[in-house]
């Protein structure tokens, strides 16, 4: 039984009680006045009032029966409806309980559906590991066979260089054989020629005095005379075959003496290519539509503003189609600019707070482009131990140029020759390449440090632990310190070899003029000249002579001297050939 129903039992107990307990007491007090009825009559008024208060409690104590009854019959009733209630509790709980079990079985269906699919999954993710297990080992596979063919294909590219430098030792051993046959036959010559000058001297003496006596015979001169005379016909002889000898000799020198330095140049020149790139200041970025213009101004110009605030980096815009012009003397600073733009562009969102995002975006993206440049150049040149800073610094240079060439691209070209030469000459080659290659490194911080490049390049490298050899190449390429070891004269021919190679650099249009200029100047100058050309980009100078002053020893003298003094005087990349043109020409009319 519930709680309910025994508390409705308890409640019709209890006036089940009281109408009993009130039952009794109506009978007691029923009997006393049935008892007392006869005797009092005669009694006083109080027994009569005391009679009339006991059948009013009487008639109270019938009230309270009938309520307690009908508290009875209301209390059955509630029983009756409490078992009906308790009935349709029950009922209730049992469709419940059916409906509890019902729940529970689906539930049970559904647990046993989603350990399944689990089961399922789990076995799907399991053979997806197995796949991509087995694709990574398969790319792992592939990556270890290319990188073995790589090896391969670098161990064969060495072979071959080997081959090629025995290839080179052995025509090097003949020409020097053949030299050496040349310089016998030479000599050979030279004997013969000095035997027949020796003849040719006695023979002139003799004529010599024959003539003085035939002089003195015939003329009447006084010996003093004829000895002034006699002395500047043979000065002038003299002087001719000076120059002829002079010419003779120095042909000979430079065919011989000159001629293992300029075949180590050369060799060391036309193994090394590399590319060049314009030098400039501007940087161009092309758009989709001239409708970008305004987007990139802005509204009241306030992303231009932001952009050249955030950058460093002028921005013009102007009439040109469809581009516009990004300017800035630090190359990174204009190639980040031109980075951020070309993003902001290329996402269509450009505002103040986007500028800045991306801006660092790019900036982090063009100083890991500097620095796998800087260590693919490491890689190229072979040096292997050097420090972080100068690493980064290296990586400026990337964009970085030097009269139309690549400064990082120079550095790695400079670094080359001089190993070359520095393994013809059998010097220390990691020496000589790590001074040519960081010669030029004060370049990354020329426009942040006063000063000439050499030195604050050589401050850097000691400041950052290079070797006084190294650093002193560095400080003395350019001749602001004299040169003191053989590791520095490699460094400044290896750059001027780099730089003054034919199409390694650009130079500006006045300095070109002027070099021209100065190059007829030059050749005007001498007596004789009637007129110059230069030609060939001035490379060559065709100097023509009048026939009648000029002869053609005078000629080759001429020549010399040009050359000597166009030496002297002006700098220039490669050389300039000097050629004097000396015609007779001889016109006759026909009437």
């Amino acid at each position: 039984m519930s709680a309910l129903e025994w508390v409705l039992l308890l409640a019709i107990a209890l006036l089940a009680a009281v109408v009993v307990v009130a039952l009794v007491l109506s009978v007691r007090i029923m009997r006393r006045i049935g008892s007392g009825r006869a005797p009092a009559a005669a009694e006083d008024p109080a027994f009569a009032a005391e009679r009339d208060r006991q059948e009013q409690s009487l008639a109270a104590l019938r009230e309270a029966a009938d309520e307690a009854s009908s508290s009875v019959d209301v209390a059955k009733s509630a029983a009756a409806a409490a078992r009906a209630e308790a009935a349709g509790a029950k009922a209730e709980a049992n469709a419940a309980r059916a409906e509890a079990r019902r729940v529970l079985e689906a539930a049970r269906a559904e647990a046993d559906n989603v350990l399944d699919r689990a089961h399922r999954q789990a076995e799907s993710d399991a053979e997806q590991v197995r796949a991509a297990a087995r694709r990574s080992g398969e790319r792992e596979v592939a990556m270890l066979a290319s990188t073995t063919r790589e090896q391969a294909a670098e161990v064969e590219r060495r072979a071959q260089r080997m081959d090629e430098r025995e290839r080179l030792h052995t025509e090097e051993v003949e020409r020097l054989a053949e030299r050496e046959r040349r310089l016998t036959v030479a000599t050979a010559e030279l004997a013969a020629r000095e035997a027949a000058l020796t003849v040719r001297e006695e023979a002139l003496a003799v004529g010599e005095e024959a003539y003085r006596r035939e002089l003195e015979r015939i003329a009447g001169l006084t010996a003093d005379a004829a000895r002034q005379e006699l002395v500047e016909a043979i000065e002038g002889q003299a002087k001719r075959e000076a120059a002829i000898l002079a010419r003779d000799i120095e042909s000979d020198a430079r065919a011989t003496a000159e001629q293992r330095a300029r075949h180590i140049v050369v060799d060391a020149i036309q193994r090394v290519a590399s590319e060049q790139t314009a030098e400039s200041v501007v940087s161009v970025l092309h758009l989709p539509g001239d409708e970008m213009k305004g987007r990139i101004i802005g509204r009241e110009g306030r992303n231009i503003r932001a952009f050249e605030s955030v950058t460093g980096v002028n921005l013009i815009i102007d009439d040109t189609p469809e581009a516009v012009l990004l300017s800035c003397f630090d190359p990174v600073r204009r190639e980040v600019g031109r980075l951020t733009l070309e993003k902001l562009v290329l996402d269509g969102r450009i505002h103040p707070h986007r500028i800045e995002e991306v801006y660092d975006h790019a900036r982090q993206e063009v100083a890991g482009l500097c620095r796998r440049a800087a260590e693919d150049a490491l890689v190229e040149v072979g040096i292997t131990e050097i420090h972080d800073e100068l690493v980064t610094l290296l990586g400026r240079l990337r964009y970085r140029t030097s009269y139309g060439q690549n400064v990082l691209k120079h550095l790695v070209e400079t670094a080359h020759i001089a190993g070359i030469m520095a393994s013809e000459l059998r010097l220390d080659v990691p020496t000589v390449k790590r001074a040519a290659f960081l010669h030029d490194i004060g370049k990354a911080l020329t426009h942040e440090v006063e000063g000439s490049h050499a030195i604050i390049g050589a401050d850097l490298a000691r400041k950052y632990g290079e070797s006084e050899d190294v650093v002193h190449a560095i400080e003395a390429h350019h001749n602001e310190v004299p040169p003191q070891t053989i590791e520095a004269v490699l460094t400044q021919a290896s750059d001027a070899c780099s730089g003054g190679r034919p199409g390694a650099r650009r130079e500006s249009l006045e300095a070109y003029v002027n070099r021209l200029e100065r190059i007829e100047e030059i050749a005007g100058g001498k007596s004789g000249v009637e007129k110059v050309f230069a030609m060939q980009a001035g490379r060559e100078i065709r100097v023509m002579v009048k026939p009648d002053d000029v002869d053609d020893i005078a000629a080759a003298v001429l020549a010399r001297d040009v050359a000597k003094q166009i030496e002297e005087e002006l700098t220039y990349p490669g050389q300039i050939r000097v050629t004097v043109v000396r015609e007779s020409r001889v016109t006759e009319i026909a009437r």
